[in-house]
């Protein structure tokens, strides 16, 4: 048995750090375009300036905010399950258990950090504009707010699709095959005597 040298480690667990971390910066990535889509096609309530660095939602019964949460819901459930579809087939599926375990901790948390990522991107963009126009805008004017999501329970979607994929995957791979029926000749039916 040779000895490991402090440089070499064993290729199991090199695939397994690896699995985990492009799960991770998959994720996250797929968590950056998503709050791109996310800042895209959300609504956000229109404003109207009141007094200095002042302003009041215009409609106090828009729909603007629970639509920009939603939308969160869309595209978090949308990369959780692609997540968790091409996490499995490429990084699951057929591997070792170390490498399975770690690709499968690797996927889920990067469903955190990926929805944590969407949040931050999609309130980022824009945020600088908006704070300018409350700043400065004259009284009486109106422009969108900035997105924000109002339900951080959203942030749930992404990871529980995720692993609900995993666990789904797993429980219909891991079938036993039929067992044969006692009853049936070793060739298989036969065909009825007509």
């Amino acid at each position: 048995m040779a000895q490991l040298t402090q440089r070499e480690t064993p290729a199991p667990v090199r695939t397994a750090v690896v699995g985990l971390i492009v799960a991770v910066a998959a994720s996250v990535l797929l968590g950056l375009l998503g709050g791109l889509i996310w800042h895209v096609v959300a609504p956000r309530p229109l404003l109207q300036q009141v007094g200095a660095g002042t302003a009041e939602v215009v409609n106090p019964e828009t729909r603007a905010f629970m639509g920009a949460d939603a939308w969160f819901c869309a595209i978090s459930a949308v990369a959780g399950l692609l997540m968790g579809i091409i996490g499995y087939r490429t990084g699951i599926a057929r591997r070792s258990f170390a490498t399975r375990t770690a690709v499968t901790i690797g996927l889920i948390l990067g469903a955190v950090a990926g929805g944590y990522a969407m949040l931050w991107l999609g309130q980022e963009i824009g945020l600088s504009a908006y704070q300018h126009q409350l700043a400065d805008a004259a009284t009486g004017a109106t422009y969108r707010a900035s997105l924000t999501l109002g339900s951080k329970s959203a942030l749930a979607f992404w990871p529980l699709l995720t692993s609900v994929v995993i666990v789904l995957a797993e429980l219909g791979g891991s079938q036993p095959a039929p067992a044969a029926d006692p009853l049936q000749p070793p060739g298989g039916p036969t065909a009825p005597y007509a």
